[in-house]
């Protein structure tokens, strides 16, 4: 029997990580397996966060006692895990980092209030996030060990502060930007771990609500709204990437709602509106890709979710993915690093269900997958 050296080992090693670096650098192309996520005795269900084999949103149906509850998936519909905690009545996920999952929900033990959560994956891990002072508070999403959300109370003299959590009710930060003006309110949407995006408005927008971009401070706030937009809001951040979408038009009562892109200023965004669409919306990115969902005269003014590469003109539309038994109406509001996407799809008979979109590898990215195997068995021998 040959016995493998330590160099030997740690040449395997290296061709693997190689090949590792290399895979998940390569474009994944455009096809995707689109699988239904709704469990059974569900009426419906909705993915809002996906991360690594995981995926988090909530379902309501028989399986609930016809209840909103927060859940988290594995890649299939029976893989689901019912996140409710004990004295809520209701609860919702929102973000997950692939092992704890940000949201909020309401029942006995919190006075009926809304409050923030933080899961580890299980119903008794549950943590209320909601802060002394604050009678409402909400997660919206996650990234690392950083939770973020908003929340209000005696705290905040009743305006909505933008907040980040590290785990915990305590010690959180109030990112209520102090370039606003007065009678500031404010929103934190999401978080790559150590920038948080969201909106806010104040005397100094018209009190109108602009997308904002935090680095971990209230005083580091930066005011996305481009010229020309009546209102913005960012929803998600990844790498140096924040999306969401303005209102744009002749006026504030005749707008419609594009997609936008920015890379940390107003003045960089990018219209992801494309050709053919009225309205679009941008809910999630991974700092190269960015998905959401629009409608226009190129989807017969059907809502259809969608995937950008960083242009308006390089989209993709999710929904000719759909399992059968589906129309055409979807919307995605996740993507992580992987390529992998969430949303919702409506069924034909008029039922949402979450869904999750997994790309397909190009075929030369299938064959560098077997040579790195190939490479890397040879090498042990």
């Amino acid at each position: 029997m040959k016995v493998q050296t330590h160099h030997q080992h740690f040449r395997v090693l290296f061709v693997i990580a190689v090949f590792t670096v290399t895979l998940t650098s390569m474009a994944w192309g455009t096809s995707y397996t689109a699988i239904d996520l709704n469990p059974s005795g569900s009426s419906l269900s909705y993915a809002y966060g996906v991360n690594g084999t995981q995926q988090a949103g909530y379902s309501n149906g028989s399986a609930t006692g016809g209840a909103d509850h927060a859940l988290i998936w594995n890649g299939s519909s029976t893989s689901y895990v019912d996140l409710n905690p004990s004295g809520f009545s209701v609860s919702y996920a929102n973000k997950t980092n692939g092992t704890h999952q940000a949201g909020y929900g309401h029942g006995s033990a919190t006075g009926g209030n809304e409050h923030a959560l933080l899961w580890n994956s299980s119903a008794a891990s549950c943590v209320d996030l909601n802060p002394s002072g604050f009678t409402t508070s909400y997660a919206w999403g996650i990234a690392g060990t950083q939770q973020v959300g908003a929340g209000w109370g005696s705290a905040t003299g009743n305006y909505e502060h933008a907040l980040i959590w590290n785990g915990s009710a305590t010690g959180y930060i109030d990112l209520s930007p102090t370039n606003l003006g007065t009678g500031v309110s404010s929103c934190a949407l999401g978080t790559n771990g150590t920038q948080q995006v969201g909106y806010g408005s104040g005397s100094a927008t018209g009190y109108s609500n602009n997308a904002l971009l935090w680095n971990s401070s209230a005083a580091s706030c930066i005011d996305l709204n481009p010229g020309g937009y009546f209102s913005s809001y960012a929803w998600g951040v990844g790498g140096t990437q924040q999306v969401g979408y303005g209102k744009t038009g002749i006026s504030p009562a005749y707008s419609v709602d594009h997609a936008l892109l920015w890379t940390g200023s107003a003045a960089s965004y990018v219209d992801l509106t494309p050709s053919g669409f009225s309205v679009s919306y941008a809910m999630g990115t991974n700092g190269t890709q960015q998905v959401g969902y629009g409608r226009g005269s190129a989807t017969g003014n059907s809502t259809h979710a969608l995937l950008w590469s960083g242009t308006a003109n390089s989209y993709t539309d999710l929904s000719q993915f759909l399992p059968t038994g589906f129309g055409s109406t979807s919307y995605a509001q996740g993507i992580d690093s992987y390529g992998n996407i969430v949303g919702s799809a409506v069924d034909i008979y008029g039922n949402m269900h979450a869904i999750l979109w997994e790309p397909i590898p190009e075929p030369c990215t299938l064959l560098l997958l077997g040579l790195g195997a190939a490479v890397a068995v040879r090498k042990q021998k």
